[in-house]
């Protein structure tokens, strides 16, 4: 178990540190939600692109791995009321919401007594948000690996929904790697910090061991932030690592959809056979064939500071007490 760090975030959630696992998507899955929360953090599962049965057993199987409070996320890119009603149905009492309005669902997450995360990219999207009755903010910059909201920076963008939205608990998402930056957001106000990039080098993250290895040898410069793998999600803006897909693309003038090089190719299959076309929105998984390199590859900048593979309770610890390391060390500033 990490030491505790006590904020209004770990208060309200019943949580030891105010590190929370990012959703990202499919590959979040109950093993690494429950490391995360079993280590004291808050862990997530994404369930936007699951099917009802599959969803069903995945709150089940995070319930039968920890009887810590770990959360579920929805992306309103499409309707989700009746994933809502089945994660709340299976146990779930904190659900994360993602690109949209929250206020068609926020009486039903209250009424099952859930706590309500809403995702923005805004200080006036912040109040929005709350008035439509979110229990927690989270800010996401434009650093963020995966799909990205808004276009500000985190280190703006924090401070700015903090004083909008005070005293709701703002969570600081983008860019943070390491107890360094959530110490850092926690200084500009955040009462946590949400880490995806981190947990792609997790040992218990469901995409390919290839994945994992590009996202371990990134730098910080080598991630980019595009429309360009919108097969399942269009015009929604991501930040991925940059590879041949993104190069070919560049070399052929950027053109638009439909005049992409090698458009529509088949160039990797799931496990179960099914087609992976280029400038798909499907990551490498594990059992995945093919030219995976050419897939999305989503990562954050803050891949400069991922660096080796470790459990994610492993992770949790040691950015808990890199995290109080750095709260410290910036006291020792002031006389």
């Amino acid at each position: 178990m990490a030491p505790r760090i006590d904020t209004p975030l770990c208060r309200l959630l019943g949580i030891d540190v105010p590190i929370v696992q990012a959703p990202m998507g499919t590959c979040a899955v109950p093993a690494l939600a429950a490391a995360v929360s079993n280590a004291g953090g808050l862990g997530m599962l994404g369930v936007s692109w699951l099917d009802r049965d599959m969803m069903r057993d995945f709150v089940r199987e995070t319930q039968r791995l920890t009887d810590r409070p770990f959360g579920v996320n929805l992306a309103l890119a499409w309707p989700q009321e009746e994933h809502l009603h089945i994660c709340l149905d299976a146990g779930a009492r904190i659900v994360s919401l993602f690109w949209g309005d929250p206020t068609p669902y926020v009486d039903a997450i209250h009424s099952a007594g859930a706590i309500l995360l809403q995702t923005v990219g805004s200080a006036e999207e912040a109040r929005r948000a709350v008035a439509a009755g979110a229990d927690v903010v989270v800010a996401q910059g434009w650093e963020a690996g995966g799909h990205v909201w808004g276009e500000v920076a985190t280190l703006p963008l924090v401070p700015c929904v903090v004083d909008a939205v005070r005293p709701t608990p703002v969570i600081a998402a983008g860019g943070i790697a390491d107890g360094r930056g959530v110490a850092a957001a926690l200084m500009l106000g955040a009462a946590g910090a949400w880490l995806g990039t981190r947990f792609l080098a997790s040992e218990e993250i469901f995409i390919h061991p290839a994945y994992r290895e590009r996202v371990v040898a990134a730098r910080e410069t080598d991630t980019y932030y595009t429309t360009l793998f919108d097969g399942g999600w269009p015009d929604a803006p991501h930040r991925t690592l940059r590879n041949a897909t993104v190069a070919d693309w560049e070399a052929a003038g950027r053109p638009a959809s439909g005049r992409r090089p090698g458009e529509g190719d088949v160039i990797a299959t799931l496990p179960d056979g099914g087609p992976v076309a280029r400038y798909s929105d499907v990551p490498p998984l594990p059992g995945m064939a093919g030219d995976l390199d050419r897939l999305v590859h989503y990562a954050g900048q803050s891949a400069g500071l991922v660096h080796r593979v470790q459990p994610a309770a492993e992770i949790v610890r040691e950015i808990a007490d890199e995290t109080i390391r750095a709260l410290r060390d910036a006291g020792r500033l002031v006389s």
